[in-house]
This record gives structure tokens, C-alpha cells and sequence, in this order.
């Protein structure tokens, strides 16, 4: 394999317990080079807890994780390498963001100070203040600035844009996109704003109760499901034998969504007089990871 198509992460069969809480369970996950992926779940899905074991804060139960092709646990010519920015980054009680702007080229090898001091400039960020007296929104300001201007081939960026007001977000976005564009390089968005970041992902990948329960092109999984709309009867029988992710309706009228149809399926739905909806991305993965996908599948029409 060349190095231009090596996997920046290689995770097989990985598992990761708390005591009796696997938080973890059986992942086997492969990030390509040059890619924006989102990593999606509820809260206490597993997201956090990936990201830190591939980055060697955490130690695998079992399984094996490699980025750039070694283990990361102890090693610093693979930390030296990855940028990880959480929502709950911690700084010394007495610094302010300069003094942080300031250590970035002393981590990174690719810090871009210029563009670091843009970036306080687009966010109008007080470098001078201590951190403790920031706003949250200007705590968040601070790590999207240290992120993208470290331009670390392999960044992770764990929500710490949720104290961003949608302003500060759209530039977030717009300057990640930008900087991307001209600087490739692999980058892992963990977050809640799914419908906010869905164009920008090029791939997906989904975990839930610690197993990954989708993996694919972001293009791919913008097609993995479709709402079929129409007189109750007409839906039931269309629907039969698929995998149903929610149902809902009123009076005679109901609203299913089920997996992906193919286009033979779609002409079908159509000629049947049913009508056919997108499923945003957000909503997908609010169907795929329901309290209970059983429940969900088998719930009855609302009467």
C-alpha cells in the first residue's frame, strides 16, 4: 500500500470496559488520509472515548488501533502528529490566549502563526485576558483557533465549537473549509449540529452503545433512508418486509421511513401514488440510534 492511500487510523476489533461498562464493543474502524469525517452518536455513545484511545490517552482492553501506522500509546512521533481540541480543553489557571497562541509553535510542527493571528481577529478574541475570566464562548474561540492553525495532519475536534454562538460557528466552519482546502489534511468533527456540518463531511461514521452502526461516504449515507408518505394502507403494504426506523402518522394518512430503496423501488412507490421524502442526515441518526431501534421499527401508526 502507498503512502498516499495508507489509512491514517487502522482500528481492528477494538474494545474498550469500565468495569462492567463496555463503552466500546468490537469496533474496527479505517480513517483515510485527506478526508473531513464525522464521528456521530448520542451522548455516551463512545465517541469521546475512541477518539481518546486513538490518540494514546486511553488504553485498549483489547483489540489493536495504529495511526500513521503505529501504535499511538507512548509514542511521540505520532502524538508529535495529532491535534486533539475538546470542548473541556484545560489550561493553566494563570494563562491567557496569547501565552496559549504563543506555546503552538512549540507542539506543532506545521503552527501557522499568521494564521492563528487571523483567526483571533475573525473571533475578536481578547488575548490578553486570563482564561478563566472568558466567556465559554471565547474558551471555545480559543481552541478552534489552536486547532486550525496547527494544521496537525491528523486533528480532532471534540465539540468544542458548542460554546460558539451560530455566528462564530458558520466562520468556524468557512475557515476550516478554506484552510482544508489549501492545507489537506484528516480531520475527525465530533458534534451534536449534525444538519450544521453535514455538507461539509465526506464521510460518516456513526456509533452507538460503543459499536459502530454506520460507516460510509457521506454522499452514501445522505441516500440511506427515505420517508414514504400516503394513505396508511397503501404505505403498510409498500413497507412490508423492509427495515422499518419510525413510523408516525394520523387519521388514515401515515408516515414511514424505512432503508434505502433502490431506484426500481422508488418507480414502484411512485406508480403506487405514495410520495417519497429525503431524510436530512440528522434525522437518520436520530432513527438509527433511537432509545430502542426495536421499538422504534415495531412502534404502531398514531391512531
Amino acid at each position: 500500500m502507498t503512502e498516499t492511500t495508507a489509512a491514517v487510523v487502522e482500528i481492528d476489533h477494538l474494545s474498550k470496559r469500565f468495569g462492567s461498562l463496555a463503552a466500546l464493543d468490537d469496533v474496527s474502524l479505517t480513517v483515510r488520509p485527506d478526508t473531513i469525517t464525522g464521528l456521530l452518536g448520542r451522548n455516551g455513545a463512545g465517541k469521546t472515548t475512541l477518539m481518546q484511545t486513538i490518540t494514546g490517552q486511553d488504553f485498549p482492553t483489547s483489540g489493536q488501533v495504529r495511526v500513521f501506522g503505529e501504535q499511538p500509546i507512548e509514542n511521540a512521533h505520532v502524538l508529535s502528529r495529532i491535534s486533539f481540541i475538546k470542548e473541556s480543553q484545560k489550561y493553566p489557571d494563570d494563562f491567557k490566549p496569547k501565552h496559549v497562541l504563543a506555546c503552538g509553535g512549540w507542539f506543532y510542527e506545521n503552527w501557522d502563526a499568521d494564521l492563528a493571528e487571523q483567526l483571533v481577529e475573525d473571533f475578536q478574541l481578547p488575548v490578553g485576558r486570563r482564561l478563566k475570566r472568558l466567556s465559554r464562548g471565547q474558551l471555545s474561540a480559543v481552541g478552534v483557533i489552536v486547532g486550525l492553525a496547527a494544521r496537525a495532519p491528523l486533528t480532532f475536534f471534540d465539540e468544542p465549537y458548542l460554546g460558539l454562538d451560530a455566528v462564530a460557528r458558520q466562520t468556524f466552519y468557512d475557515r476550516l473549509l478554506a484552510d482544508y482546502a489549501e492545507h489537506p489534511r484528516t480531520i475527525v468533527l465530533s458534534t451534536h449540529l449534525i444538519d450544521e456540518v453535514a455538507n461539509m463531511l465526506e464521510h460518516v461514521v456513526v456509533i452507538d452503545r460503543g459499536r459502530i452502526v454506520m460507516d460510509e461516504p457521506a454522499e452514501q449515507a445522505r441516500d440511506a433512508a427515505t420517508t414514504v408518505v400516503g394513505p396508511r394502507g397503501a404505505v403498510e403494504a409498500f413497507v412490508a418486509g423492509r427495515r422499518v426506523l419510525h413510523r408516525e402518522g394520523i387519521g388514515g394518512l401515515a408516515s414511514v421511513t424505512v432503508e434505502r430503496l433502490s431506484p426500481d423501488e422508488r418507480r414502484n412507490a411512485e406508480a403506487c401514488g405514495l410520495e417519497l421524502a429525503p431524510v436530512s442526515l440528522q434525522q437518520l441518526i436520530v432513527r438509527r440510534t433511537s432509545a430502542d431501534p426495536r421499538v422504534a421499527a415495531e412502534q404502531e401508526v398514531l391512531s
